[in-house]
């Protein structure tokens, strides 16, 4: 049995992530903070394969007392995506420390407690993998999103750092999400308003949104043995938008 965690795993991005690998055959364990009506749709949508548990990212003993559950009911994952992300955005000058706190909580120390109480026995089982879902505004700053984008970027050096820490054992790639068609971006960034859905696109050299398959595939390359010889590196996903 291929067991793989995912955080934030029931919504979005997210979901799209343990929907393929449940396809891939994977028993999937999906974390969720909040929202149980789609944790539910979730598990229903992978057909017995994806198993939901709350988890808020934000608590360090929570994330150990979860961890310890999974080790001891399904054993070492093989595949953990550290998906779950929050933004709070806003102005420098005006952003609250709570807001500063709460993102670089959730988007940066929950996956490193989450990956430092699941890697002991990744790396004792050998040939897991960890990708980290970052965002190409870790390399692309913007306006008002100052605790976002640090989290992000901290997120990458995290994904080198476990790399060479962790290895041979456990590959660690990040994979980093453009413009992506999700209920999140569209309200952050007014993508219901034609004329600023437009203006976005034409800054895309792909002229379109990413979908939440786009990354999946991306995933799904990430965590197989295609990838077998990438480790600490960033994959960019984002039809061309960021050309570093």
């Amino acid at each position: 049995m291929t067991v793989s965690v995912v955080s934030g795993g029931t919504r979005g991005i997210g979901r799209a992530l343990s929907l393929r690998l449940a396809a891939l055959g994977h028993e999937v364990i999906a974390l969720y903070r909040g929202d149980g009506e789609s944790a539910e749709q979730t598990e229903k949508a992978g057909e017995g394969r994806i198993t939901a548990l709350r988890c808020d990212l934000t608590r360090p003993e929570e994330i150990h007392t979860v961890c310890a559950r999974i080790t001891a009911d399904y054993g070492a994952p093989a595949v953990l995506v550290n998906n779950a992300g929050v933004n709070r955005d806003g102005p420098f000058l005006s952003m609250t420390a709570e807001d500063w706190d709460t993102v670089l909580a959730t988007n940066l120390s929950g996956p490193f407690h989450l990956s430092r109480a699941l890697a002991p026995a990744m790396v004792e089982a050998g040939g897991a993998c960890i990708v980290n879902i970052a965002s190409t505004t870790a390399i692309r700053p913007r306006s008002n999103g100052a605790n976002y984008c640090a989290g992000k970027a901290g997120l990458i050096q995290l994904t080198k750092c476990l790399a060479l820490e962790l290895a041979p054992h456990v590959r660690v790639n990040a994979l980093l999400p453009g413009f992506t068609d999700t209920e999140e971006v569209t309200e952050r960034y007014g993508l219901d308003d034609p004329e600023r859905l437009a203006t976005v696109l034409g800054t895309i050299p792909a002229r379109r949104l990413g979908t939440t398959n786009d990354m999946a595939d991306a995933l799904e390359y990430l965590v197989t043995t295609r990838s077998g010889y990438l480790t600490g590196q960033q994959l960019v996903v984002d039809g061309g938008h960021f050309m570093g």
